[in-house]
């Protein structure tokens, strides 16, 4: 019986680096050393044993310098491979951690191929010891394989356990156990015998997404004003100035802008720029109060701030309505 065959493409990242020794677990991204995808394959050979796995070349950058031209091209390089490549059970994507949860949710917005998408990375770089880079990689394309992950759009695995790519996000910077989906949990475990599933998400997401970034330059500018007590407006009417075509308010819990921001906000919203009101708290949905239905503030359900801005984004690129938008954050 033949092996799953499965795409790998590296982009860098903690996954990729290879730092001063075996204890270097802080300062390896010094060196400037990462590997390519061919180099992950040919340091971690265990990933031979749970299927035929090939590596598909892209830029190895840190993860803070991803942004929309690398989704745009991730977006279009799977498409080459699975044109390219019959039969592919799946695609696993090594990232940085840093920004991973912002490439899954963009690709589970705009990816258009039929294979399950799994992003992976590391939190000690592939050089430190007891590094988990080569078992998050071995599960990921085991997962990526796995006939339970057709329809379940873009998933993240690390330390085990198989994320939502809408869900997921990182609350520690050091810990194994960073990647967490504080309101739903797990979709499933990687675990040694076999890839258990426990949930199927029932947001949209990709491939079934009306969002098409591969035709576009860019993507519609979209800021982030975060709550803090005494905050006074300048970074929303910062935002404005410098051309924002929506802004999404990271607020105090439950979802409410500080009194200084108030006032630029609502005058957003009469310039006709949509604003997206979201909580910092990291959890739980924003409840459309009277008030904001007042202020003309649309709510982000559930996402935290950096998902609701890249939602937005793509949002803006089918519509200009609220109405439409709402349903779109009502949706995906």
């Amino acid at each position: 019986m033949s092996r799953p065959r499965v795409a790998f493409i590296g982009t860098g990242g903690t996954i990729s680096s290879l730092g001063k020794g075996p204890l270097d677990t802080v300062d390896y991204g010094s060196t400037g050393n990462m590997m390519d995808a061919e180099g992950i394959l040919a340091r971690f050979p265990e990933v031979q044993l749970v299927a035929d796995v090939f590596p598909v070349p892209f830029s190895a950058v840190p993860s803070p310098n991803i942004h929309f031209p690398e989704w745009k091209a991730l977006v279009l390089l799977c498409d080459k491979v699975v044109a390219e490549n019959p039969g592919l059970a799946g695609i696993v994507i090594g990232h940085g951690t840093a920004s991973l949860e912002e490439t899954a949710y963009a690709l589970h917005l705009a990816a258009k191929v039929p294979v399950p998408i799994v992003v992976t990375g590391s939190q000690r770089p592939a050089s430190a010891l007891s590094t988990d880079a080569g078992l998050n990689l071995v599960n990921a394309v085991r997962v990526a394989a796995d006939p339970g992950a057709r329809g379940l759009g873009v998933m993240v695995l690390l330390n085990d356990e198989i994320q939502c790519a809408r869900e997921v996000t990182k609350t520690s910077t050091g810990r194994m156990q960073t990647f967490r989906s504080p309101d739903f949990g797990v979709l499933g475990q990687a675990d040694g015998d076999r890839v258990v599933w426990y949930r199927r998400p029932l947001r949209l997401g990709a491939p079934e997404t009306v969002f098409d970034i591969r035709p576009l330059d860019s993507l519609p500018r979209v800021d982030i004003s975060y709550a803090y007590a005494g905050a006074d407006g300048t970074a929303v009417r910062a935002f404005l100035a410098a051309g924002a075509k929506g802004i999404v308010s990271a607020g105090f819990a439950p979802g409410f802008c500080g009194p200084g921001d108030l006032e630029p906000l609502k005058q957003a919203v009469k310039d006709g720029v949509i604003v997206i009101q979201c909580s910092r708290a990291g959890s739980g949905r924003v409840f459309p109060s009277t008030k904001l239905k007042e202020y003309g503030f649309l709510t982000a359900d559930n996402l935290n701030p950096q998902k609701a801005r890249i939602l937005l984004a793509m949002a803006l690129t089918v519509t200009q309505d609220p109405a439409e938008v709402a349903r779109i954050f009502a949706t995906y």
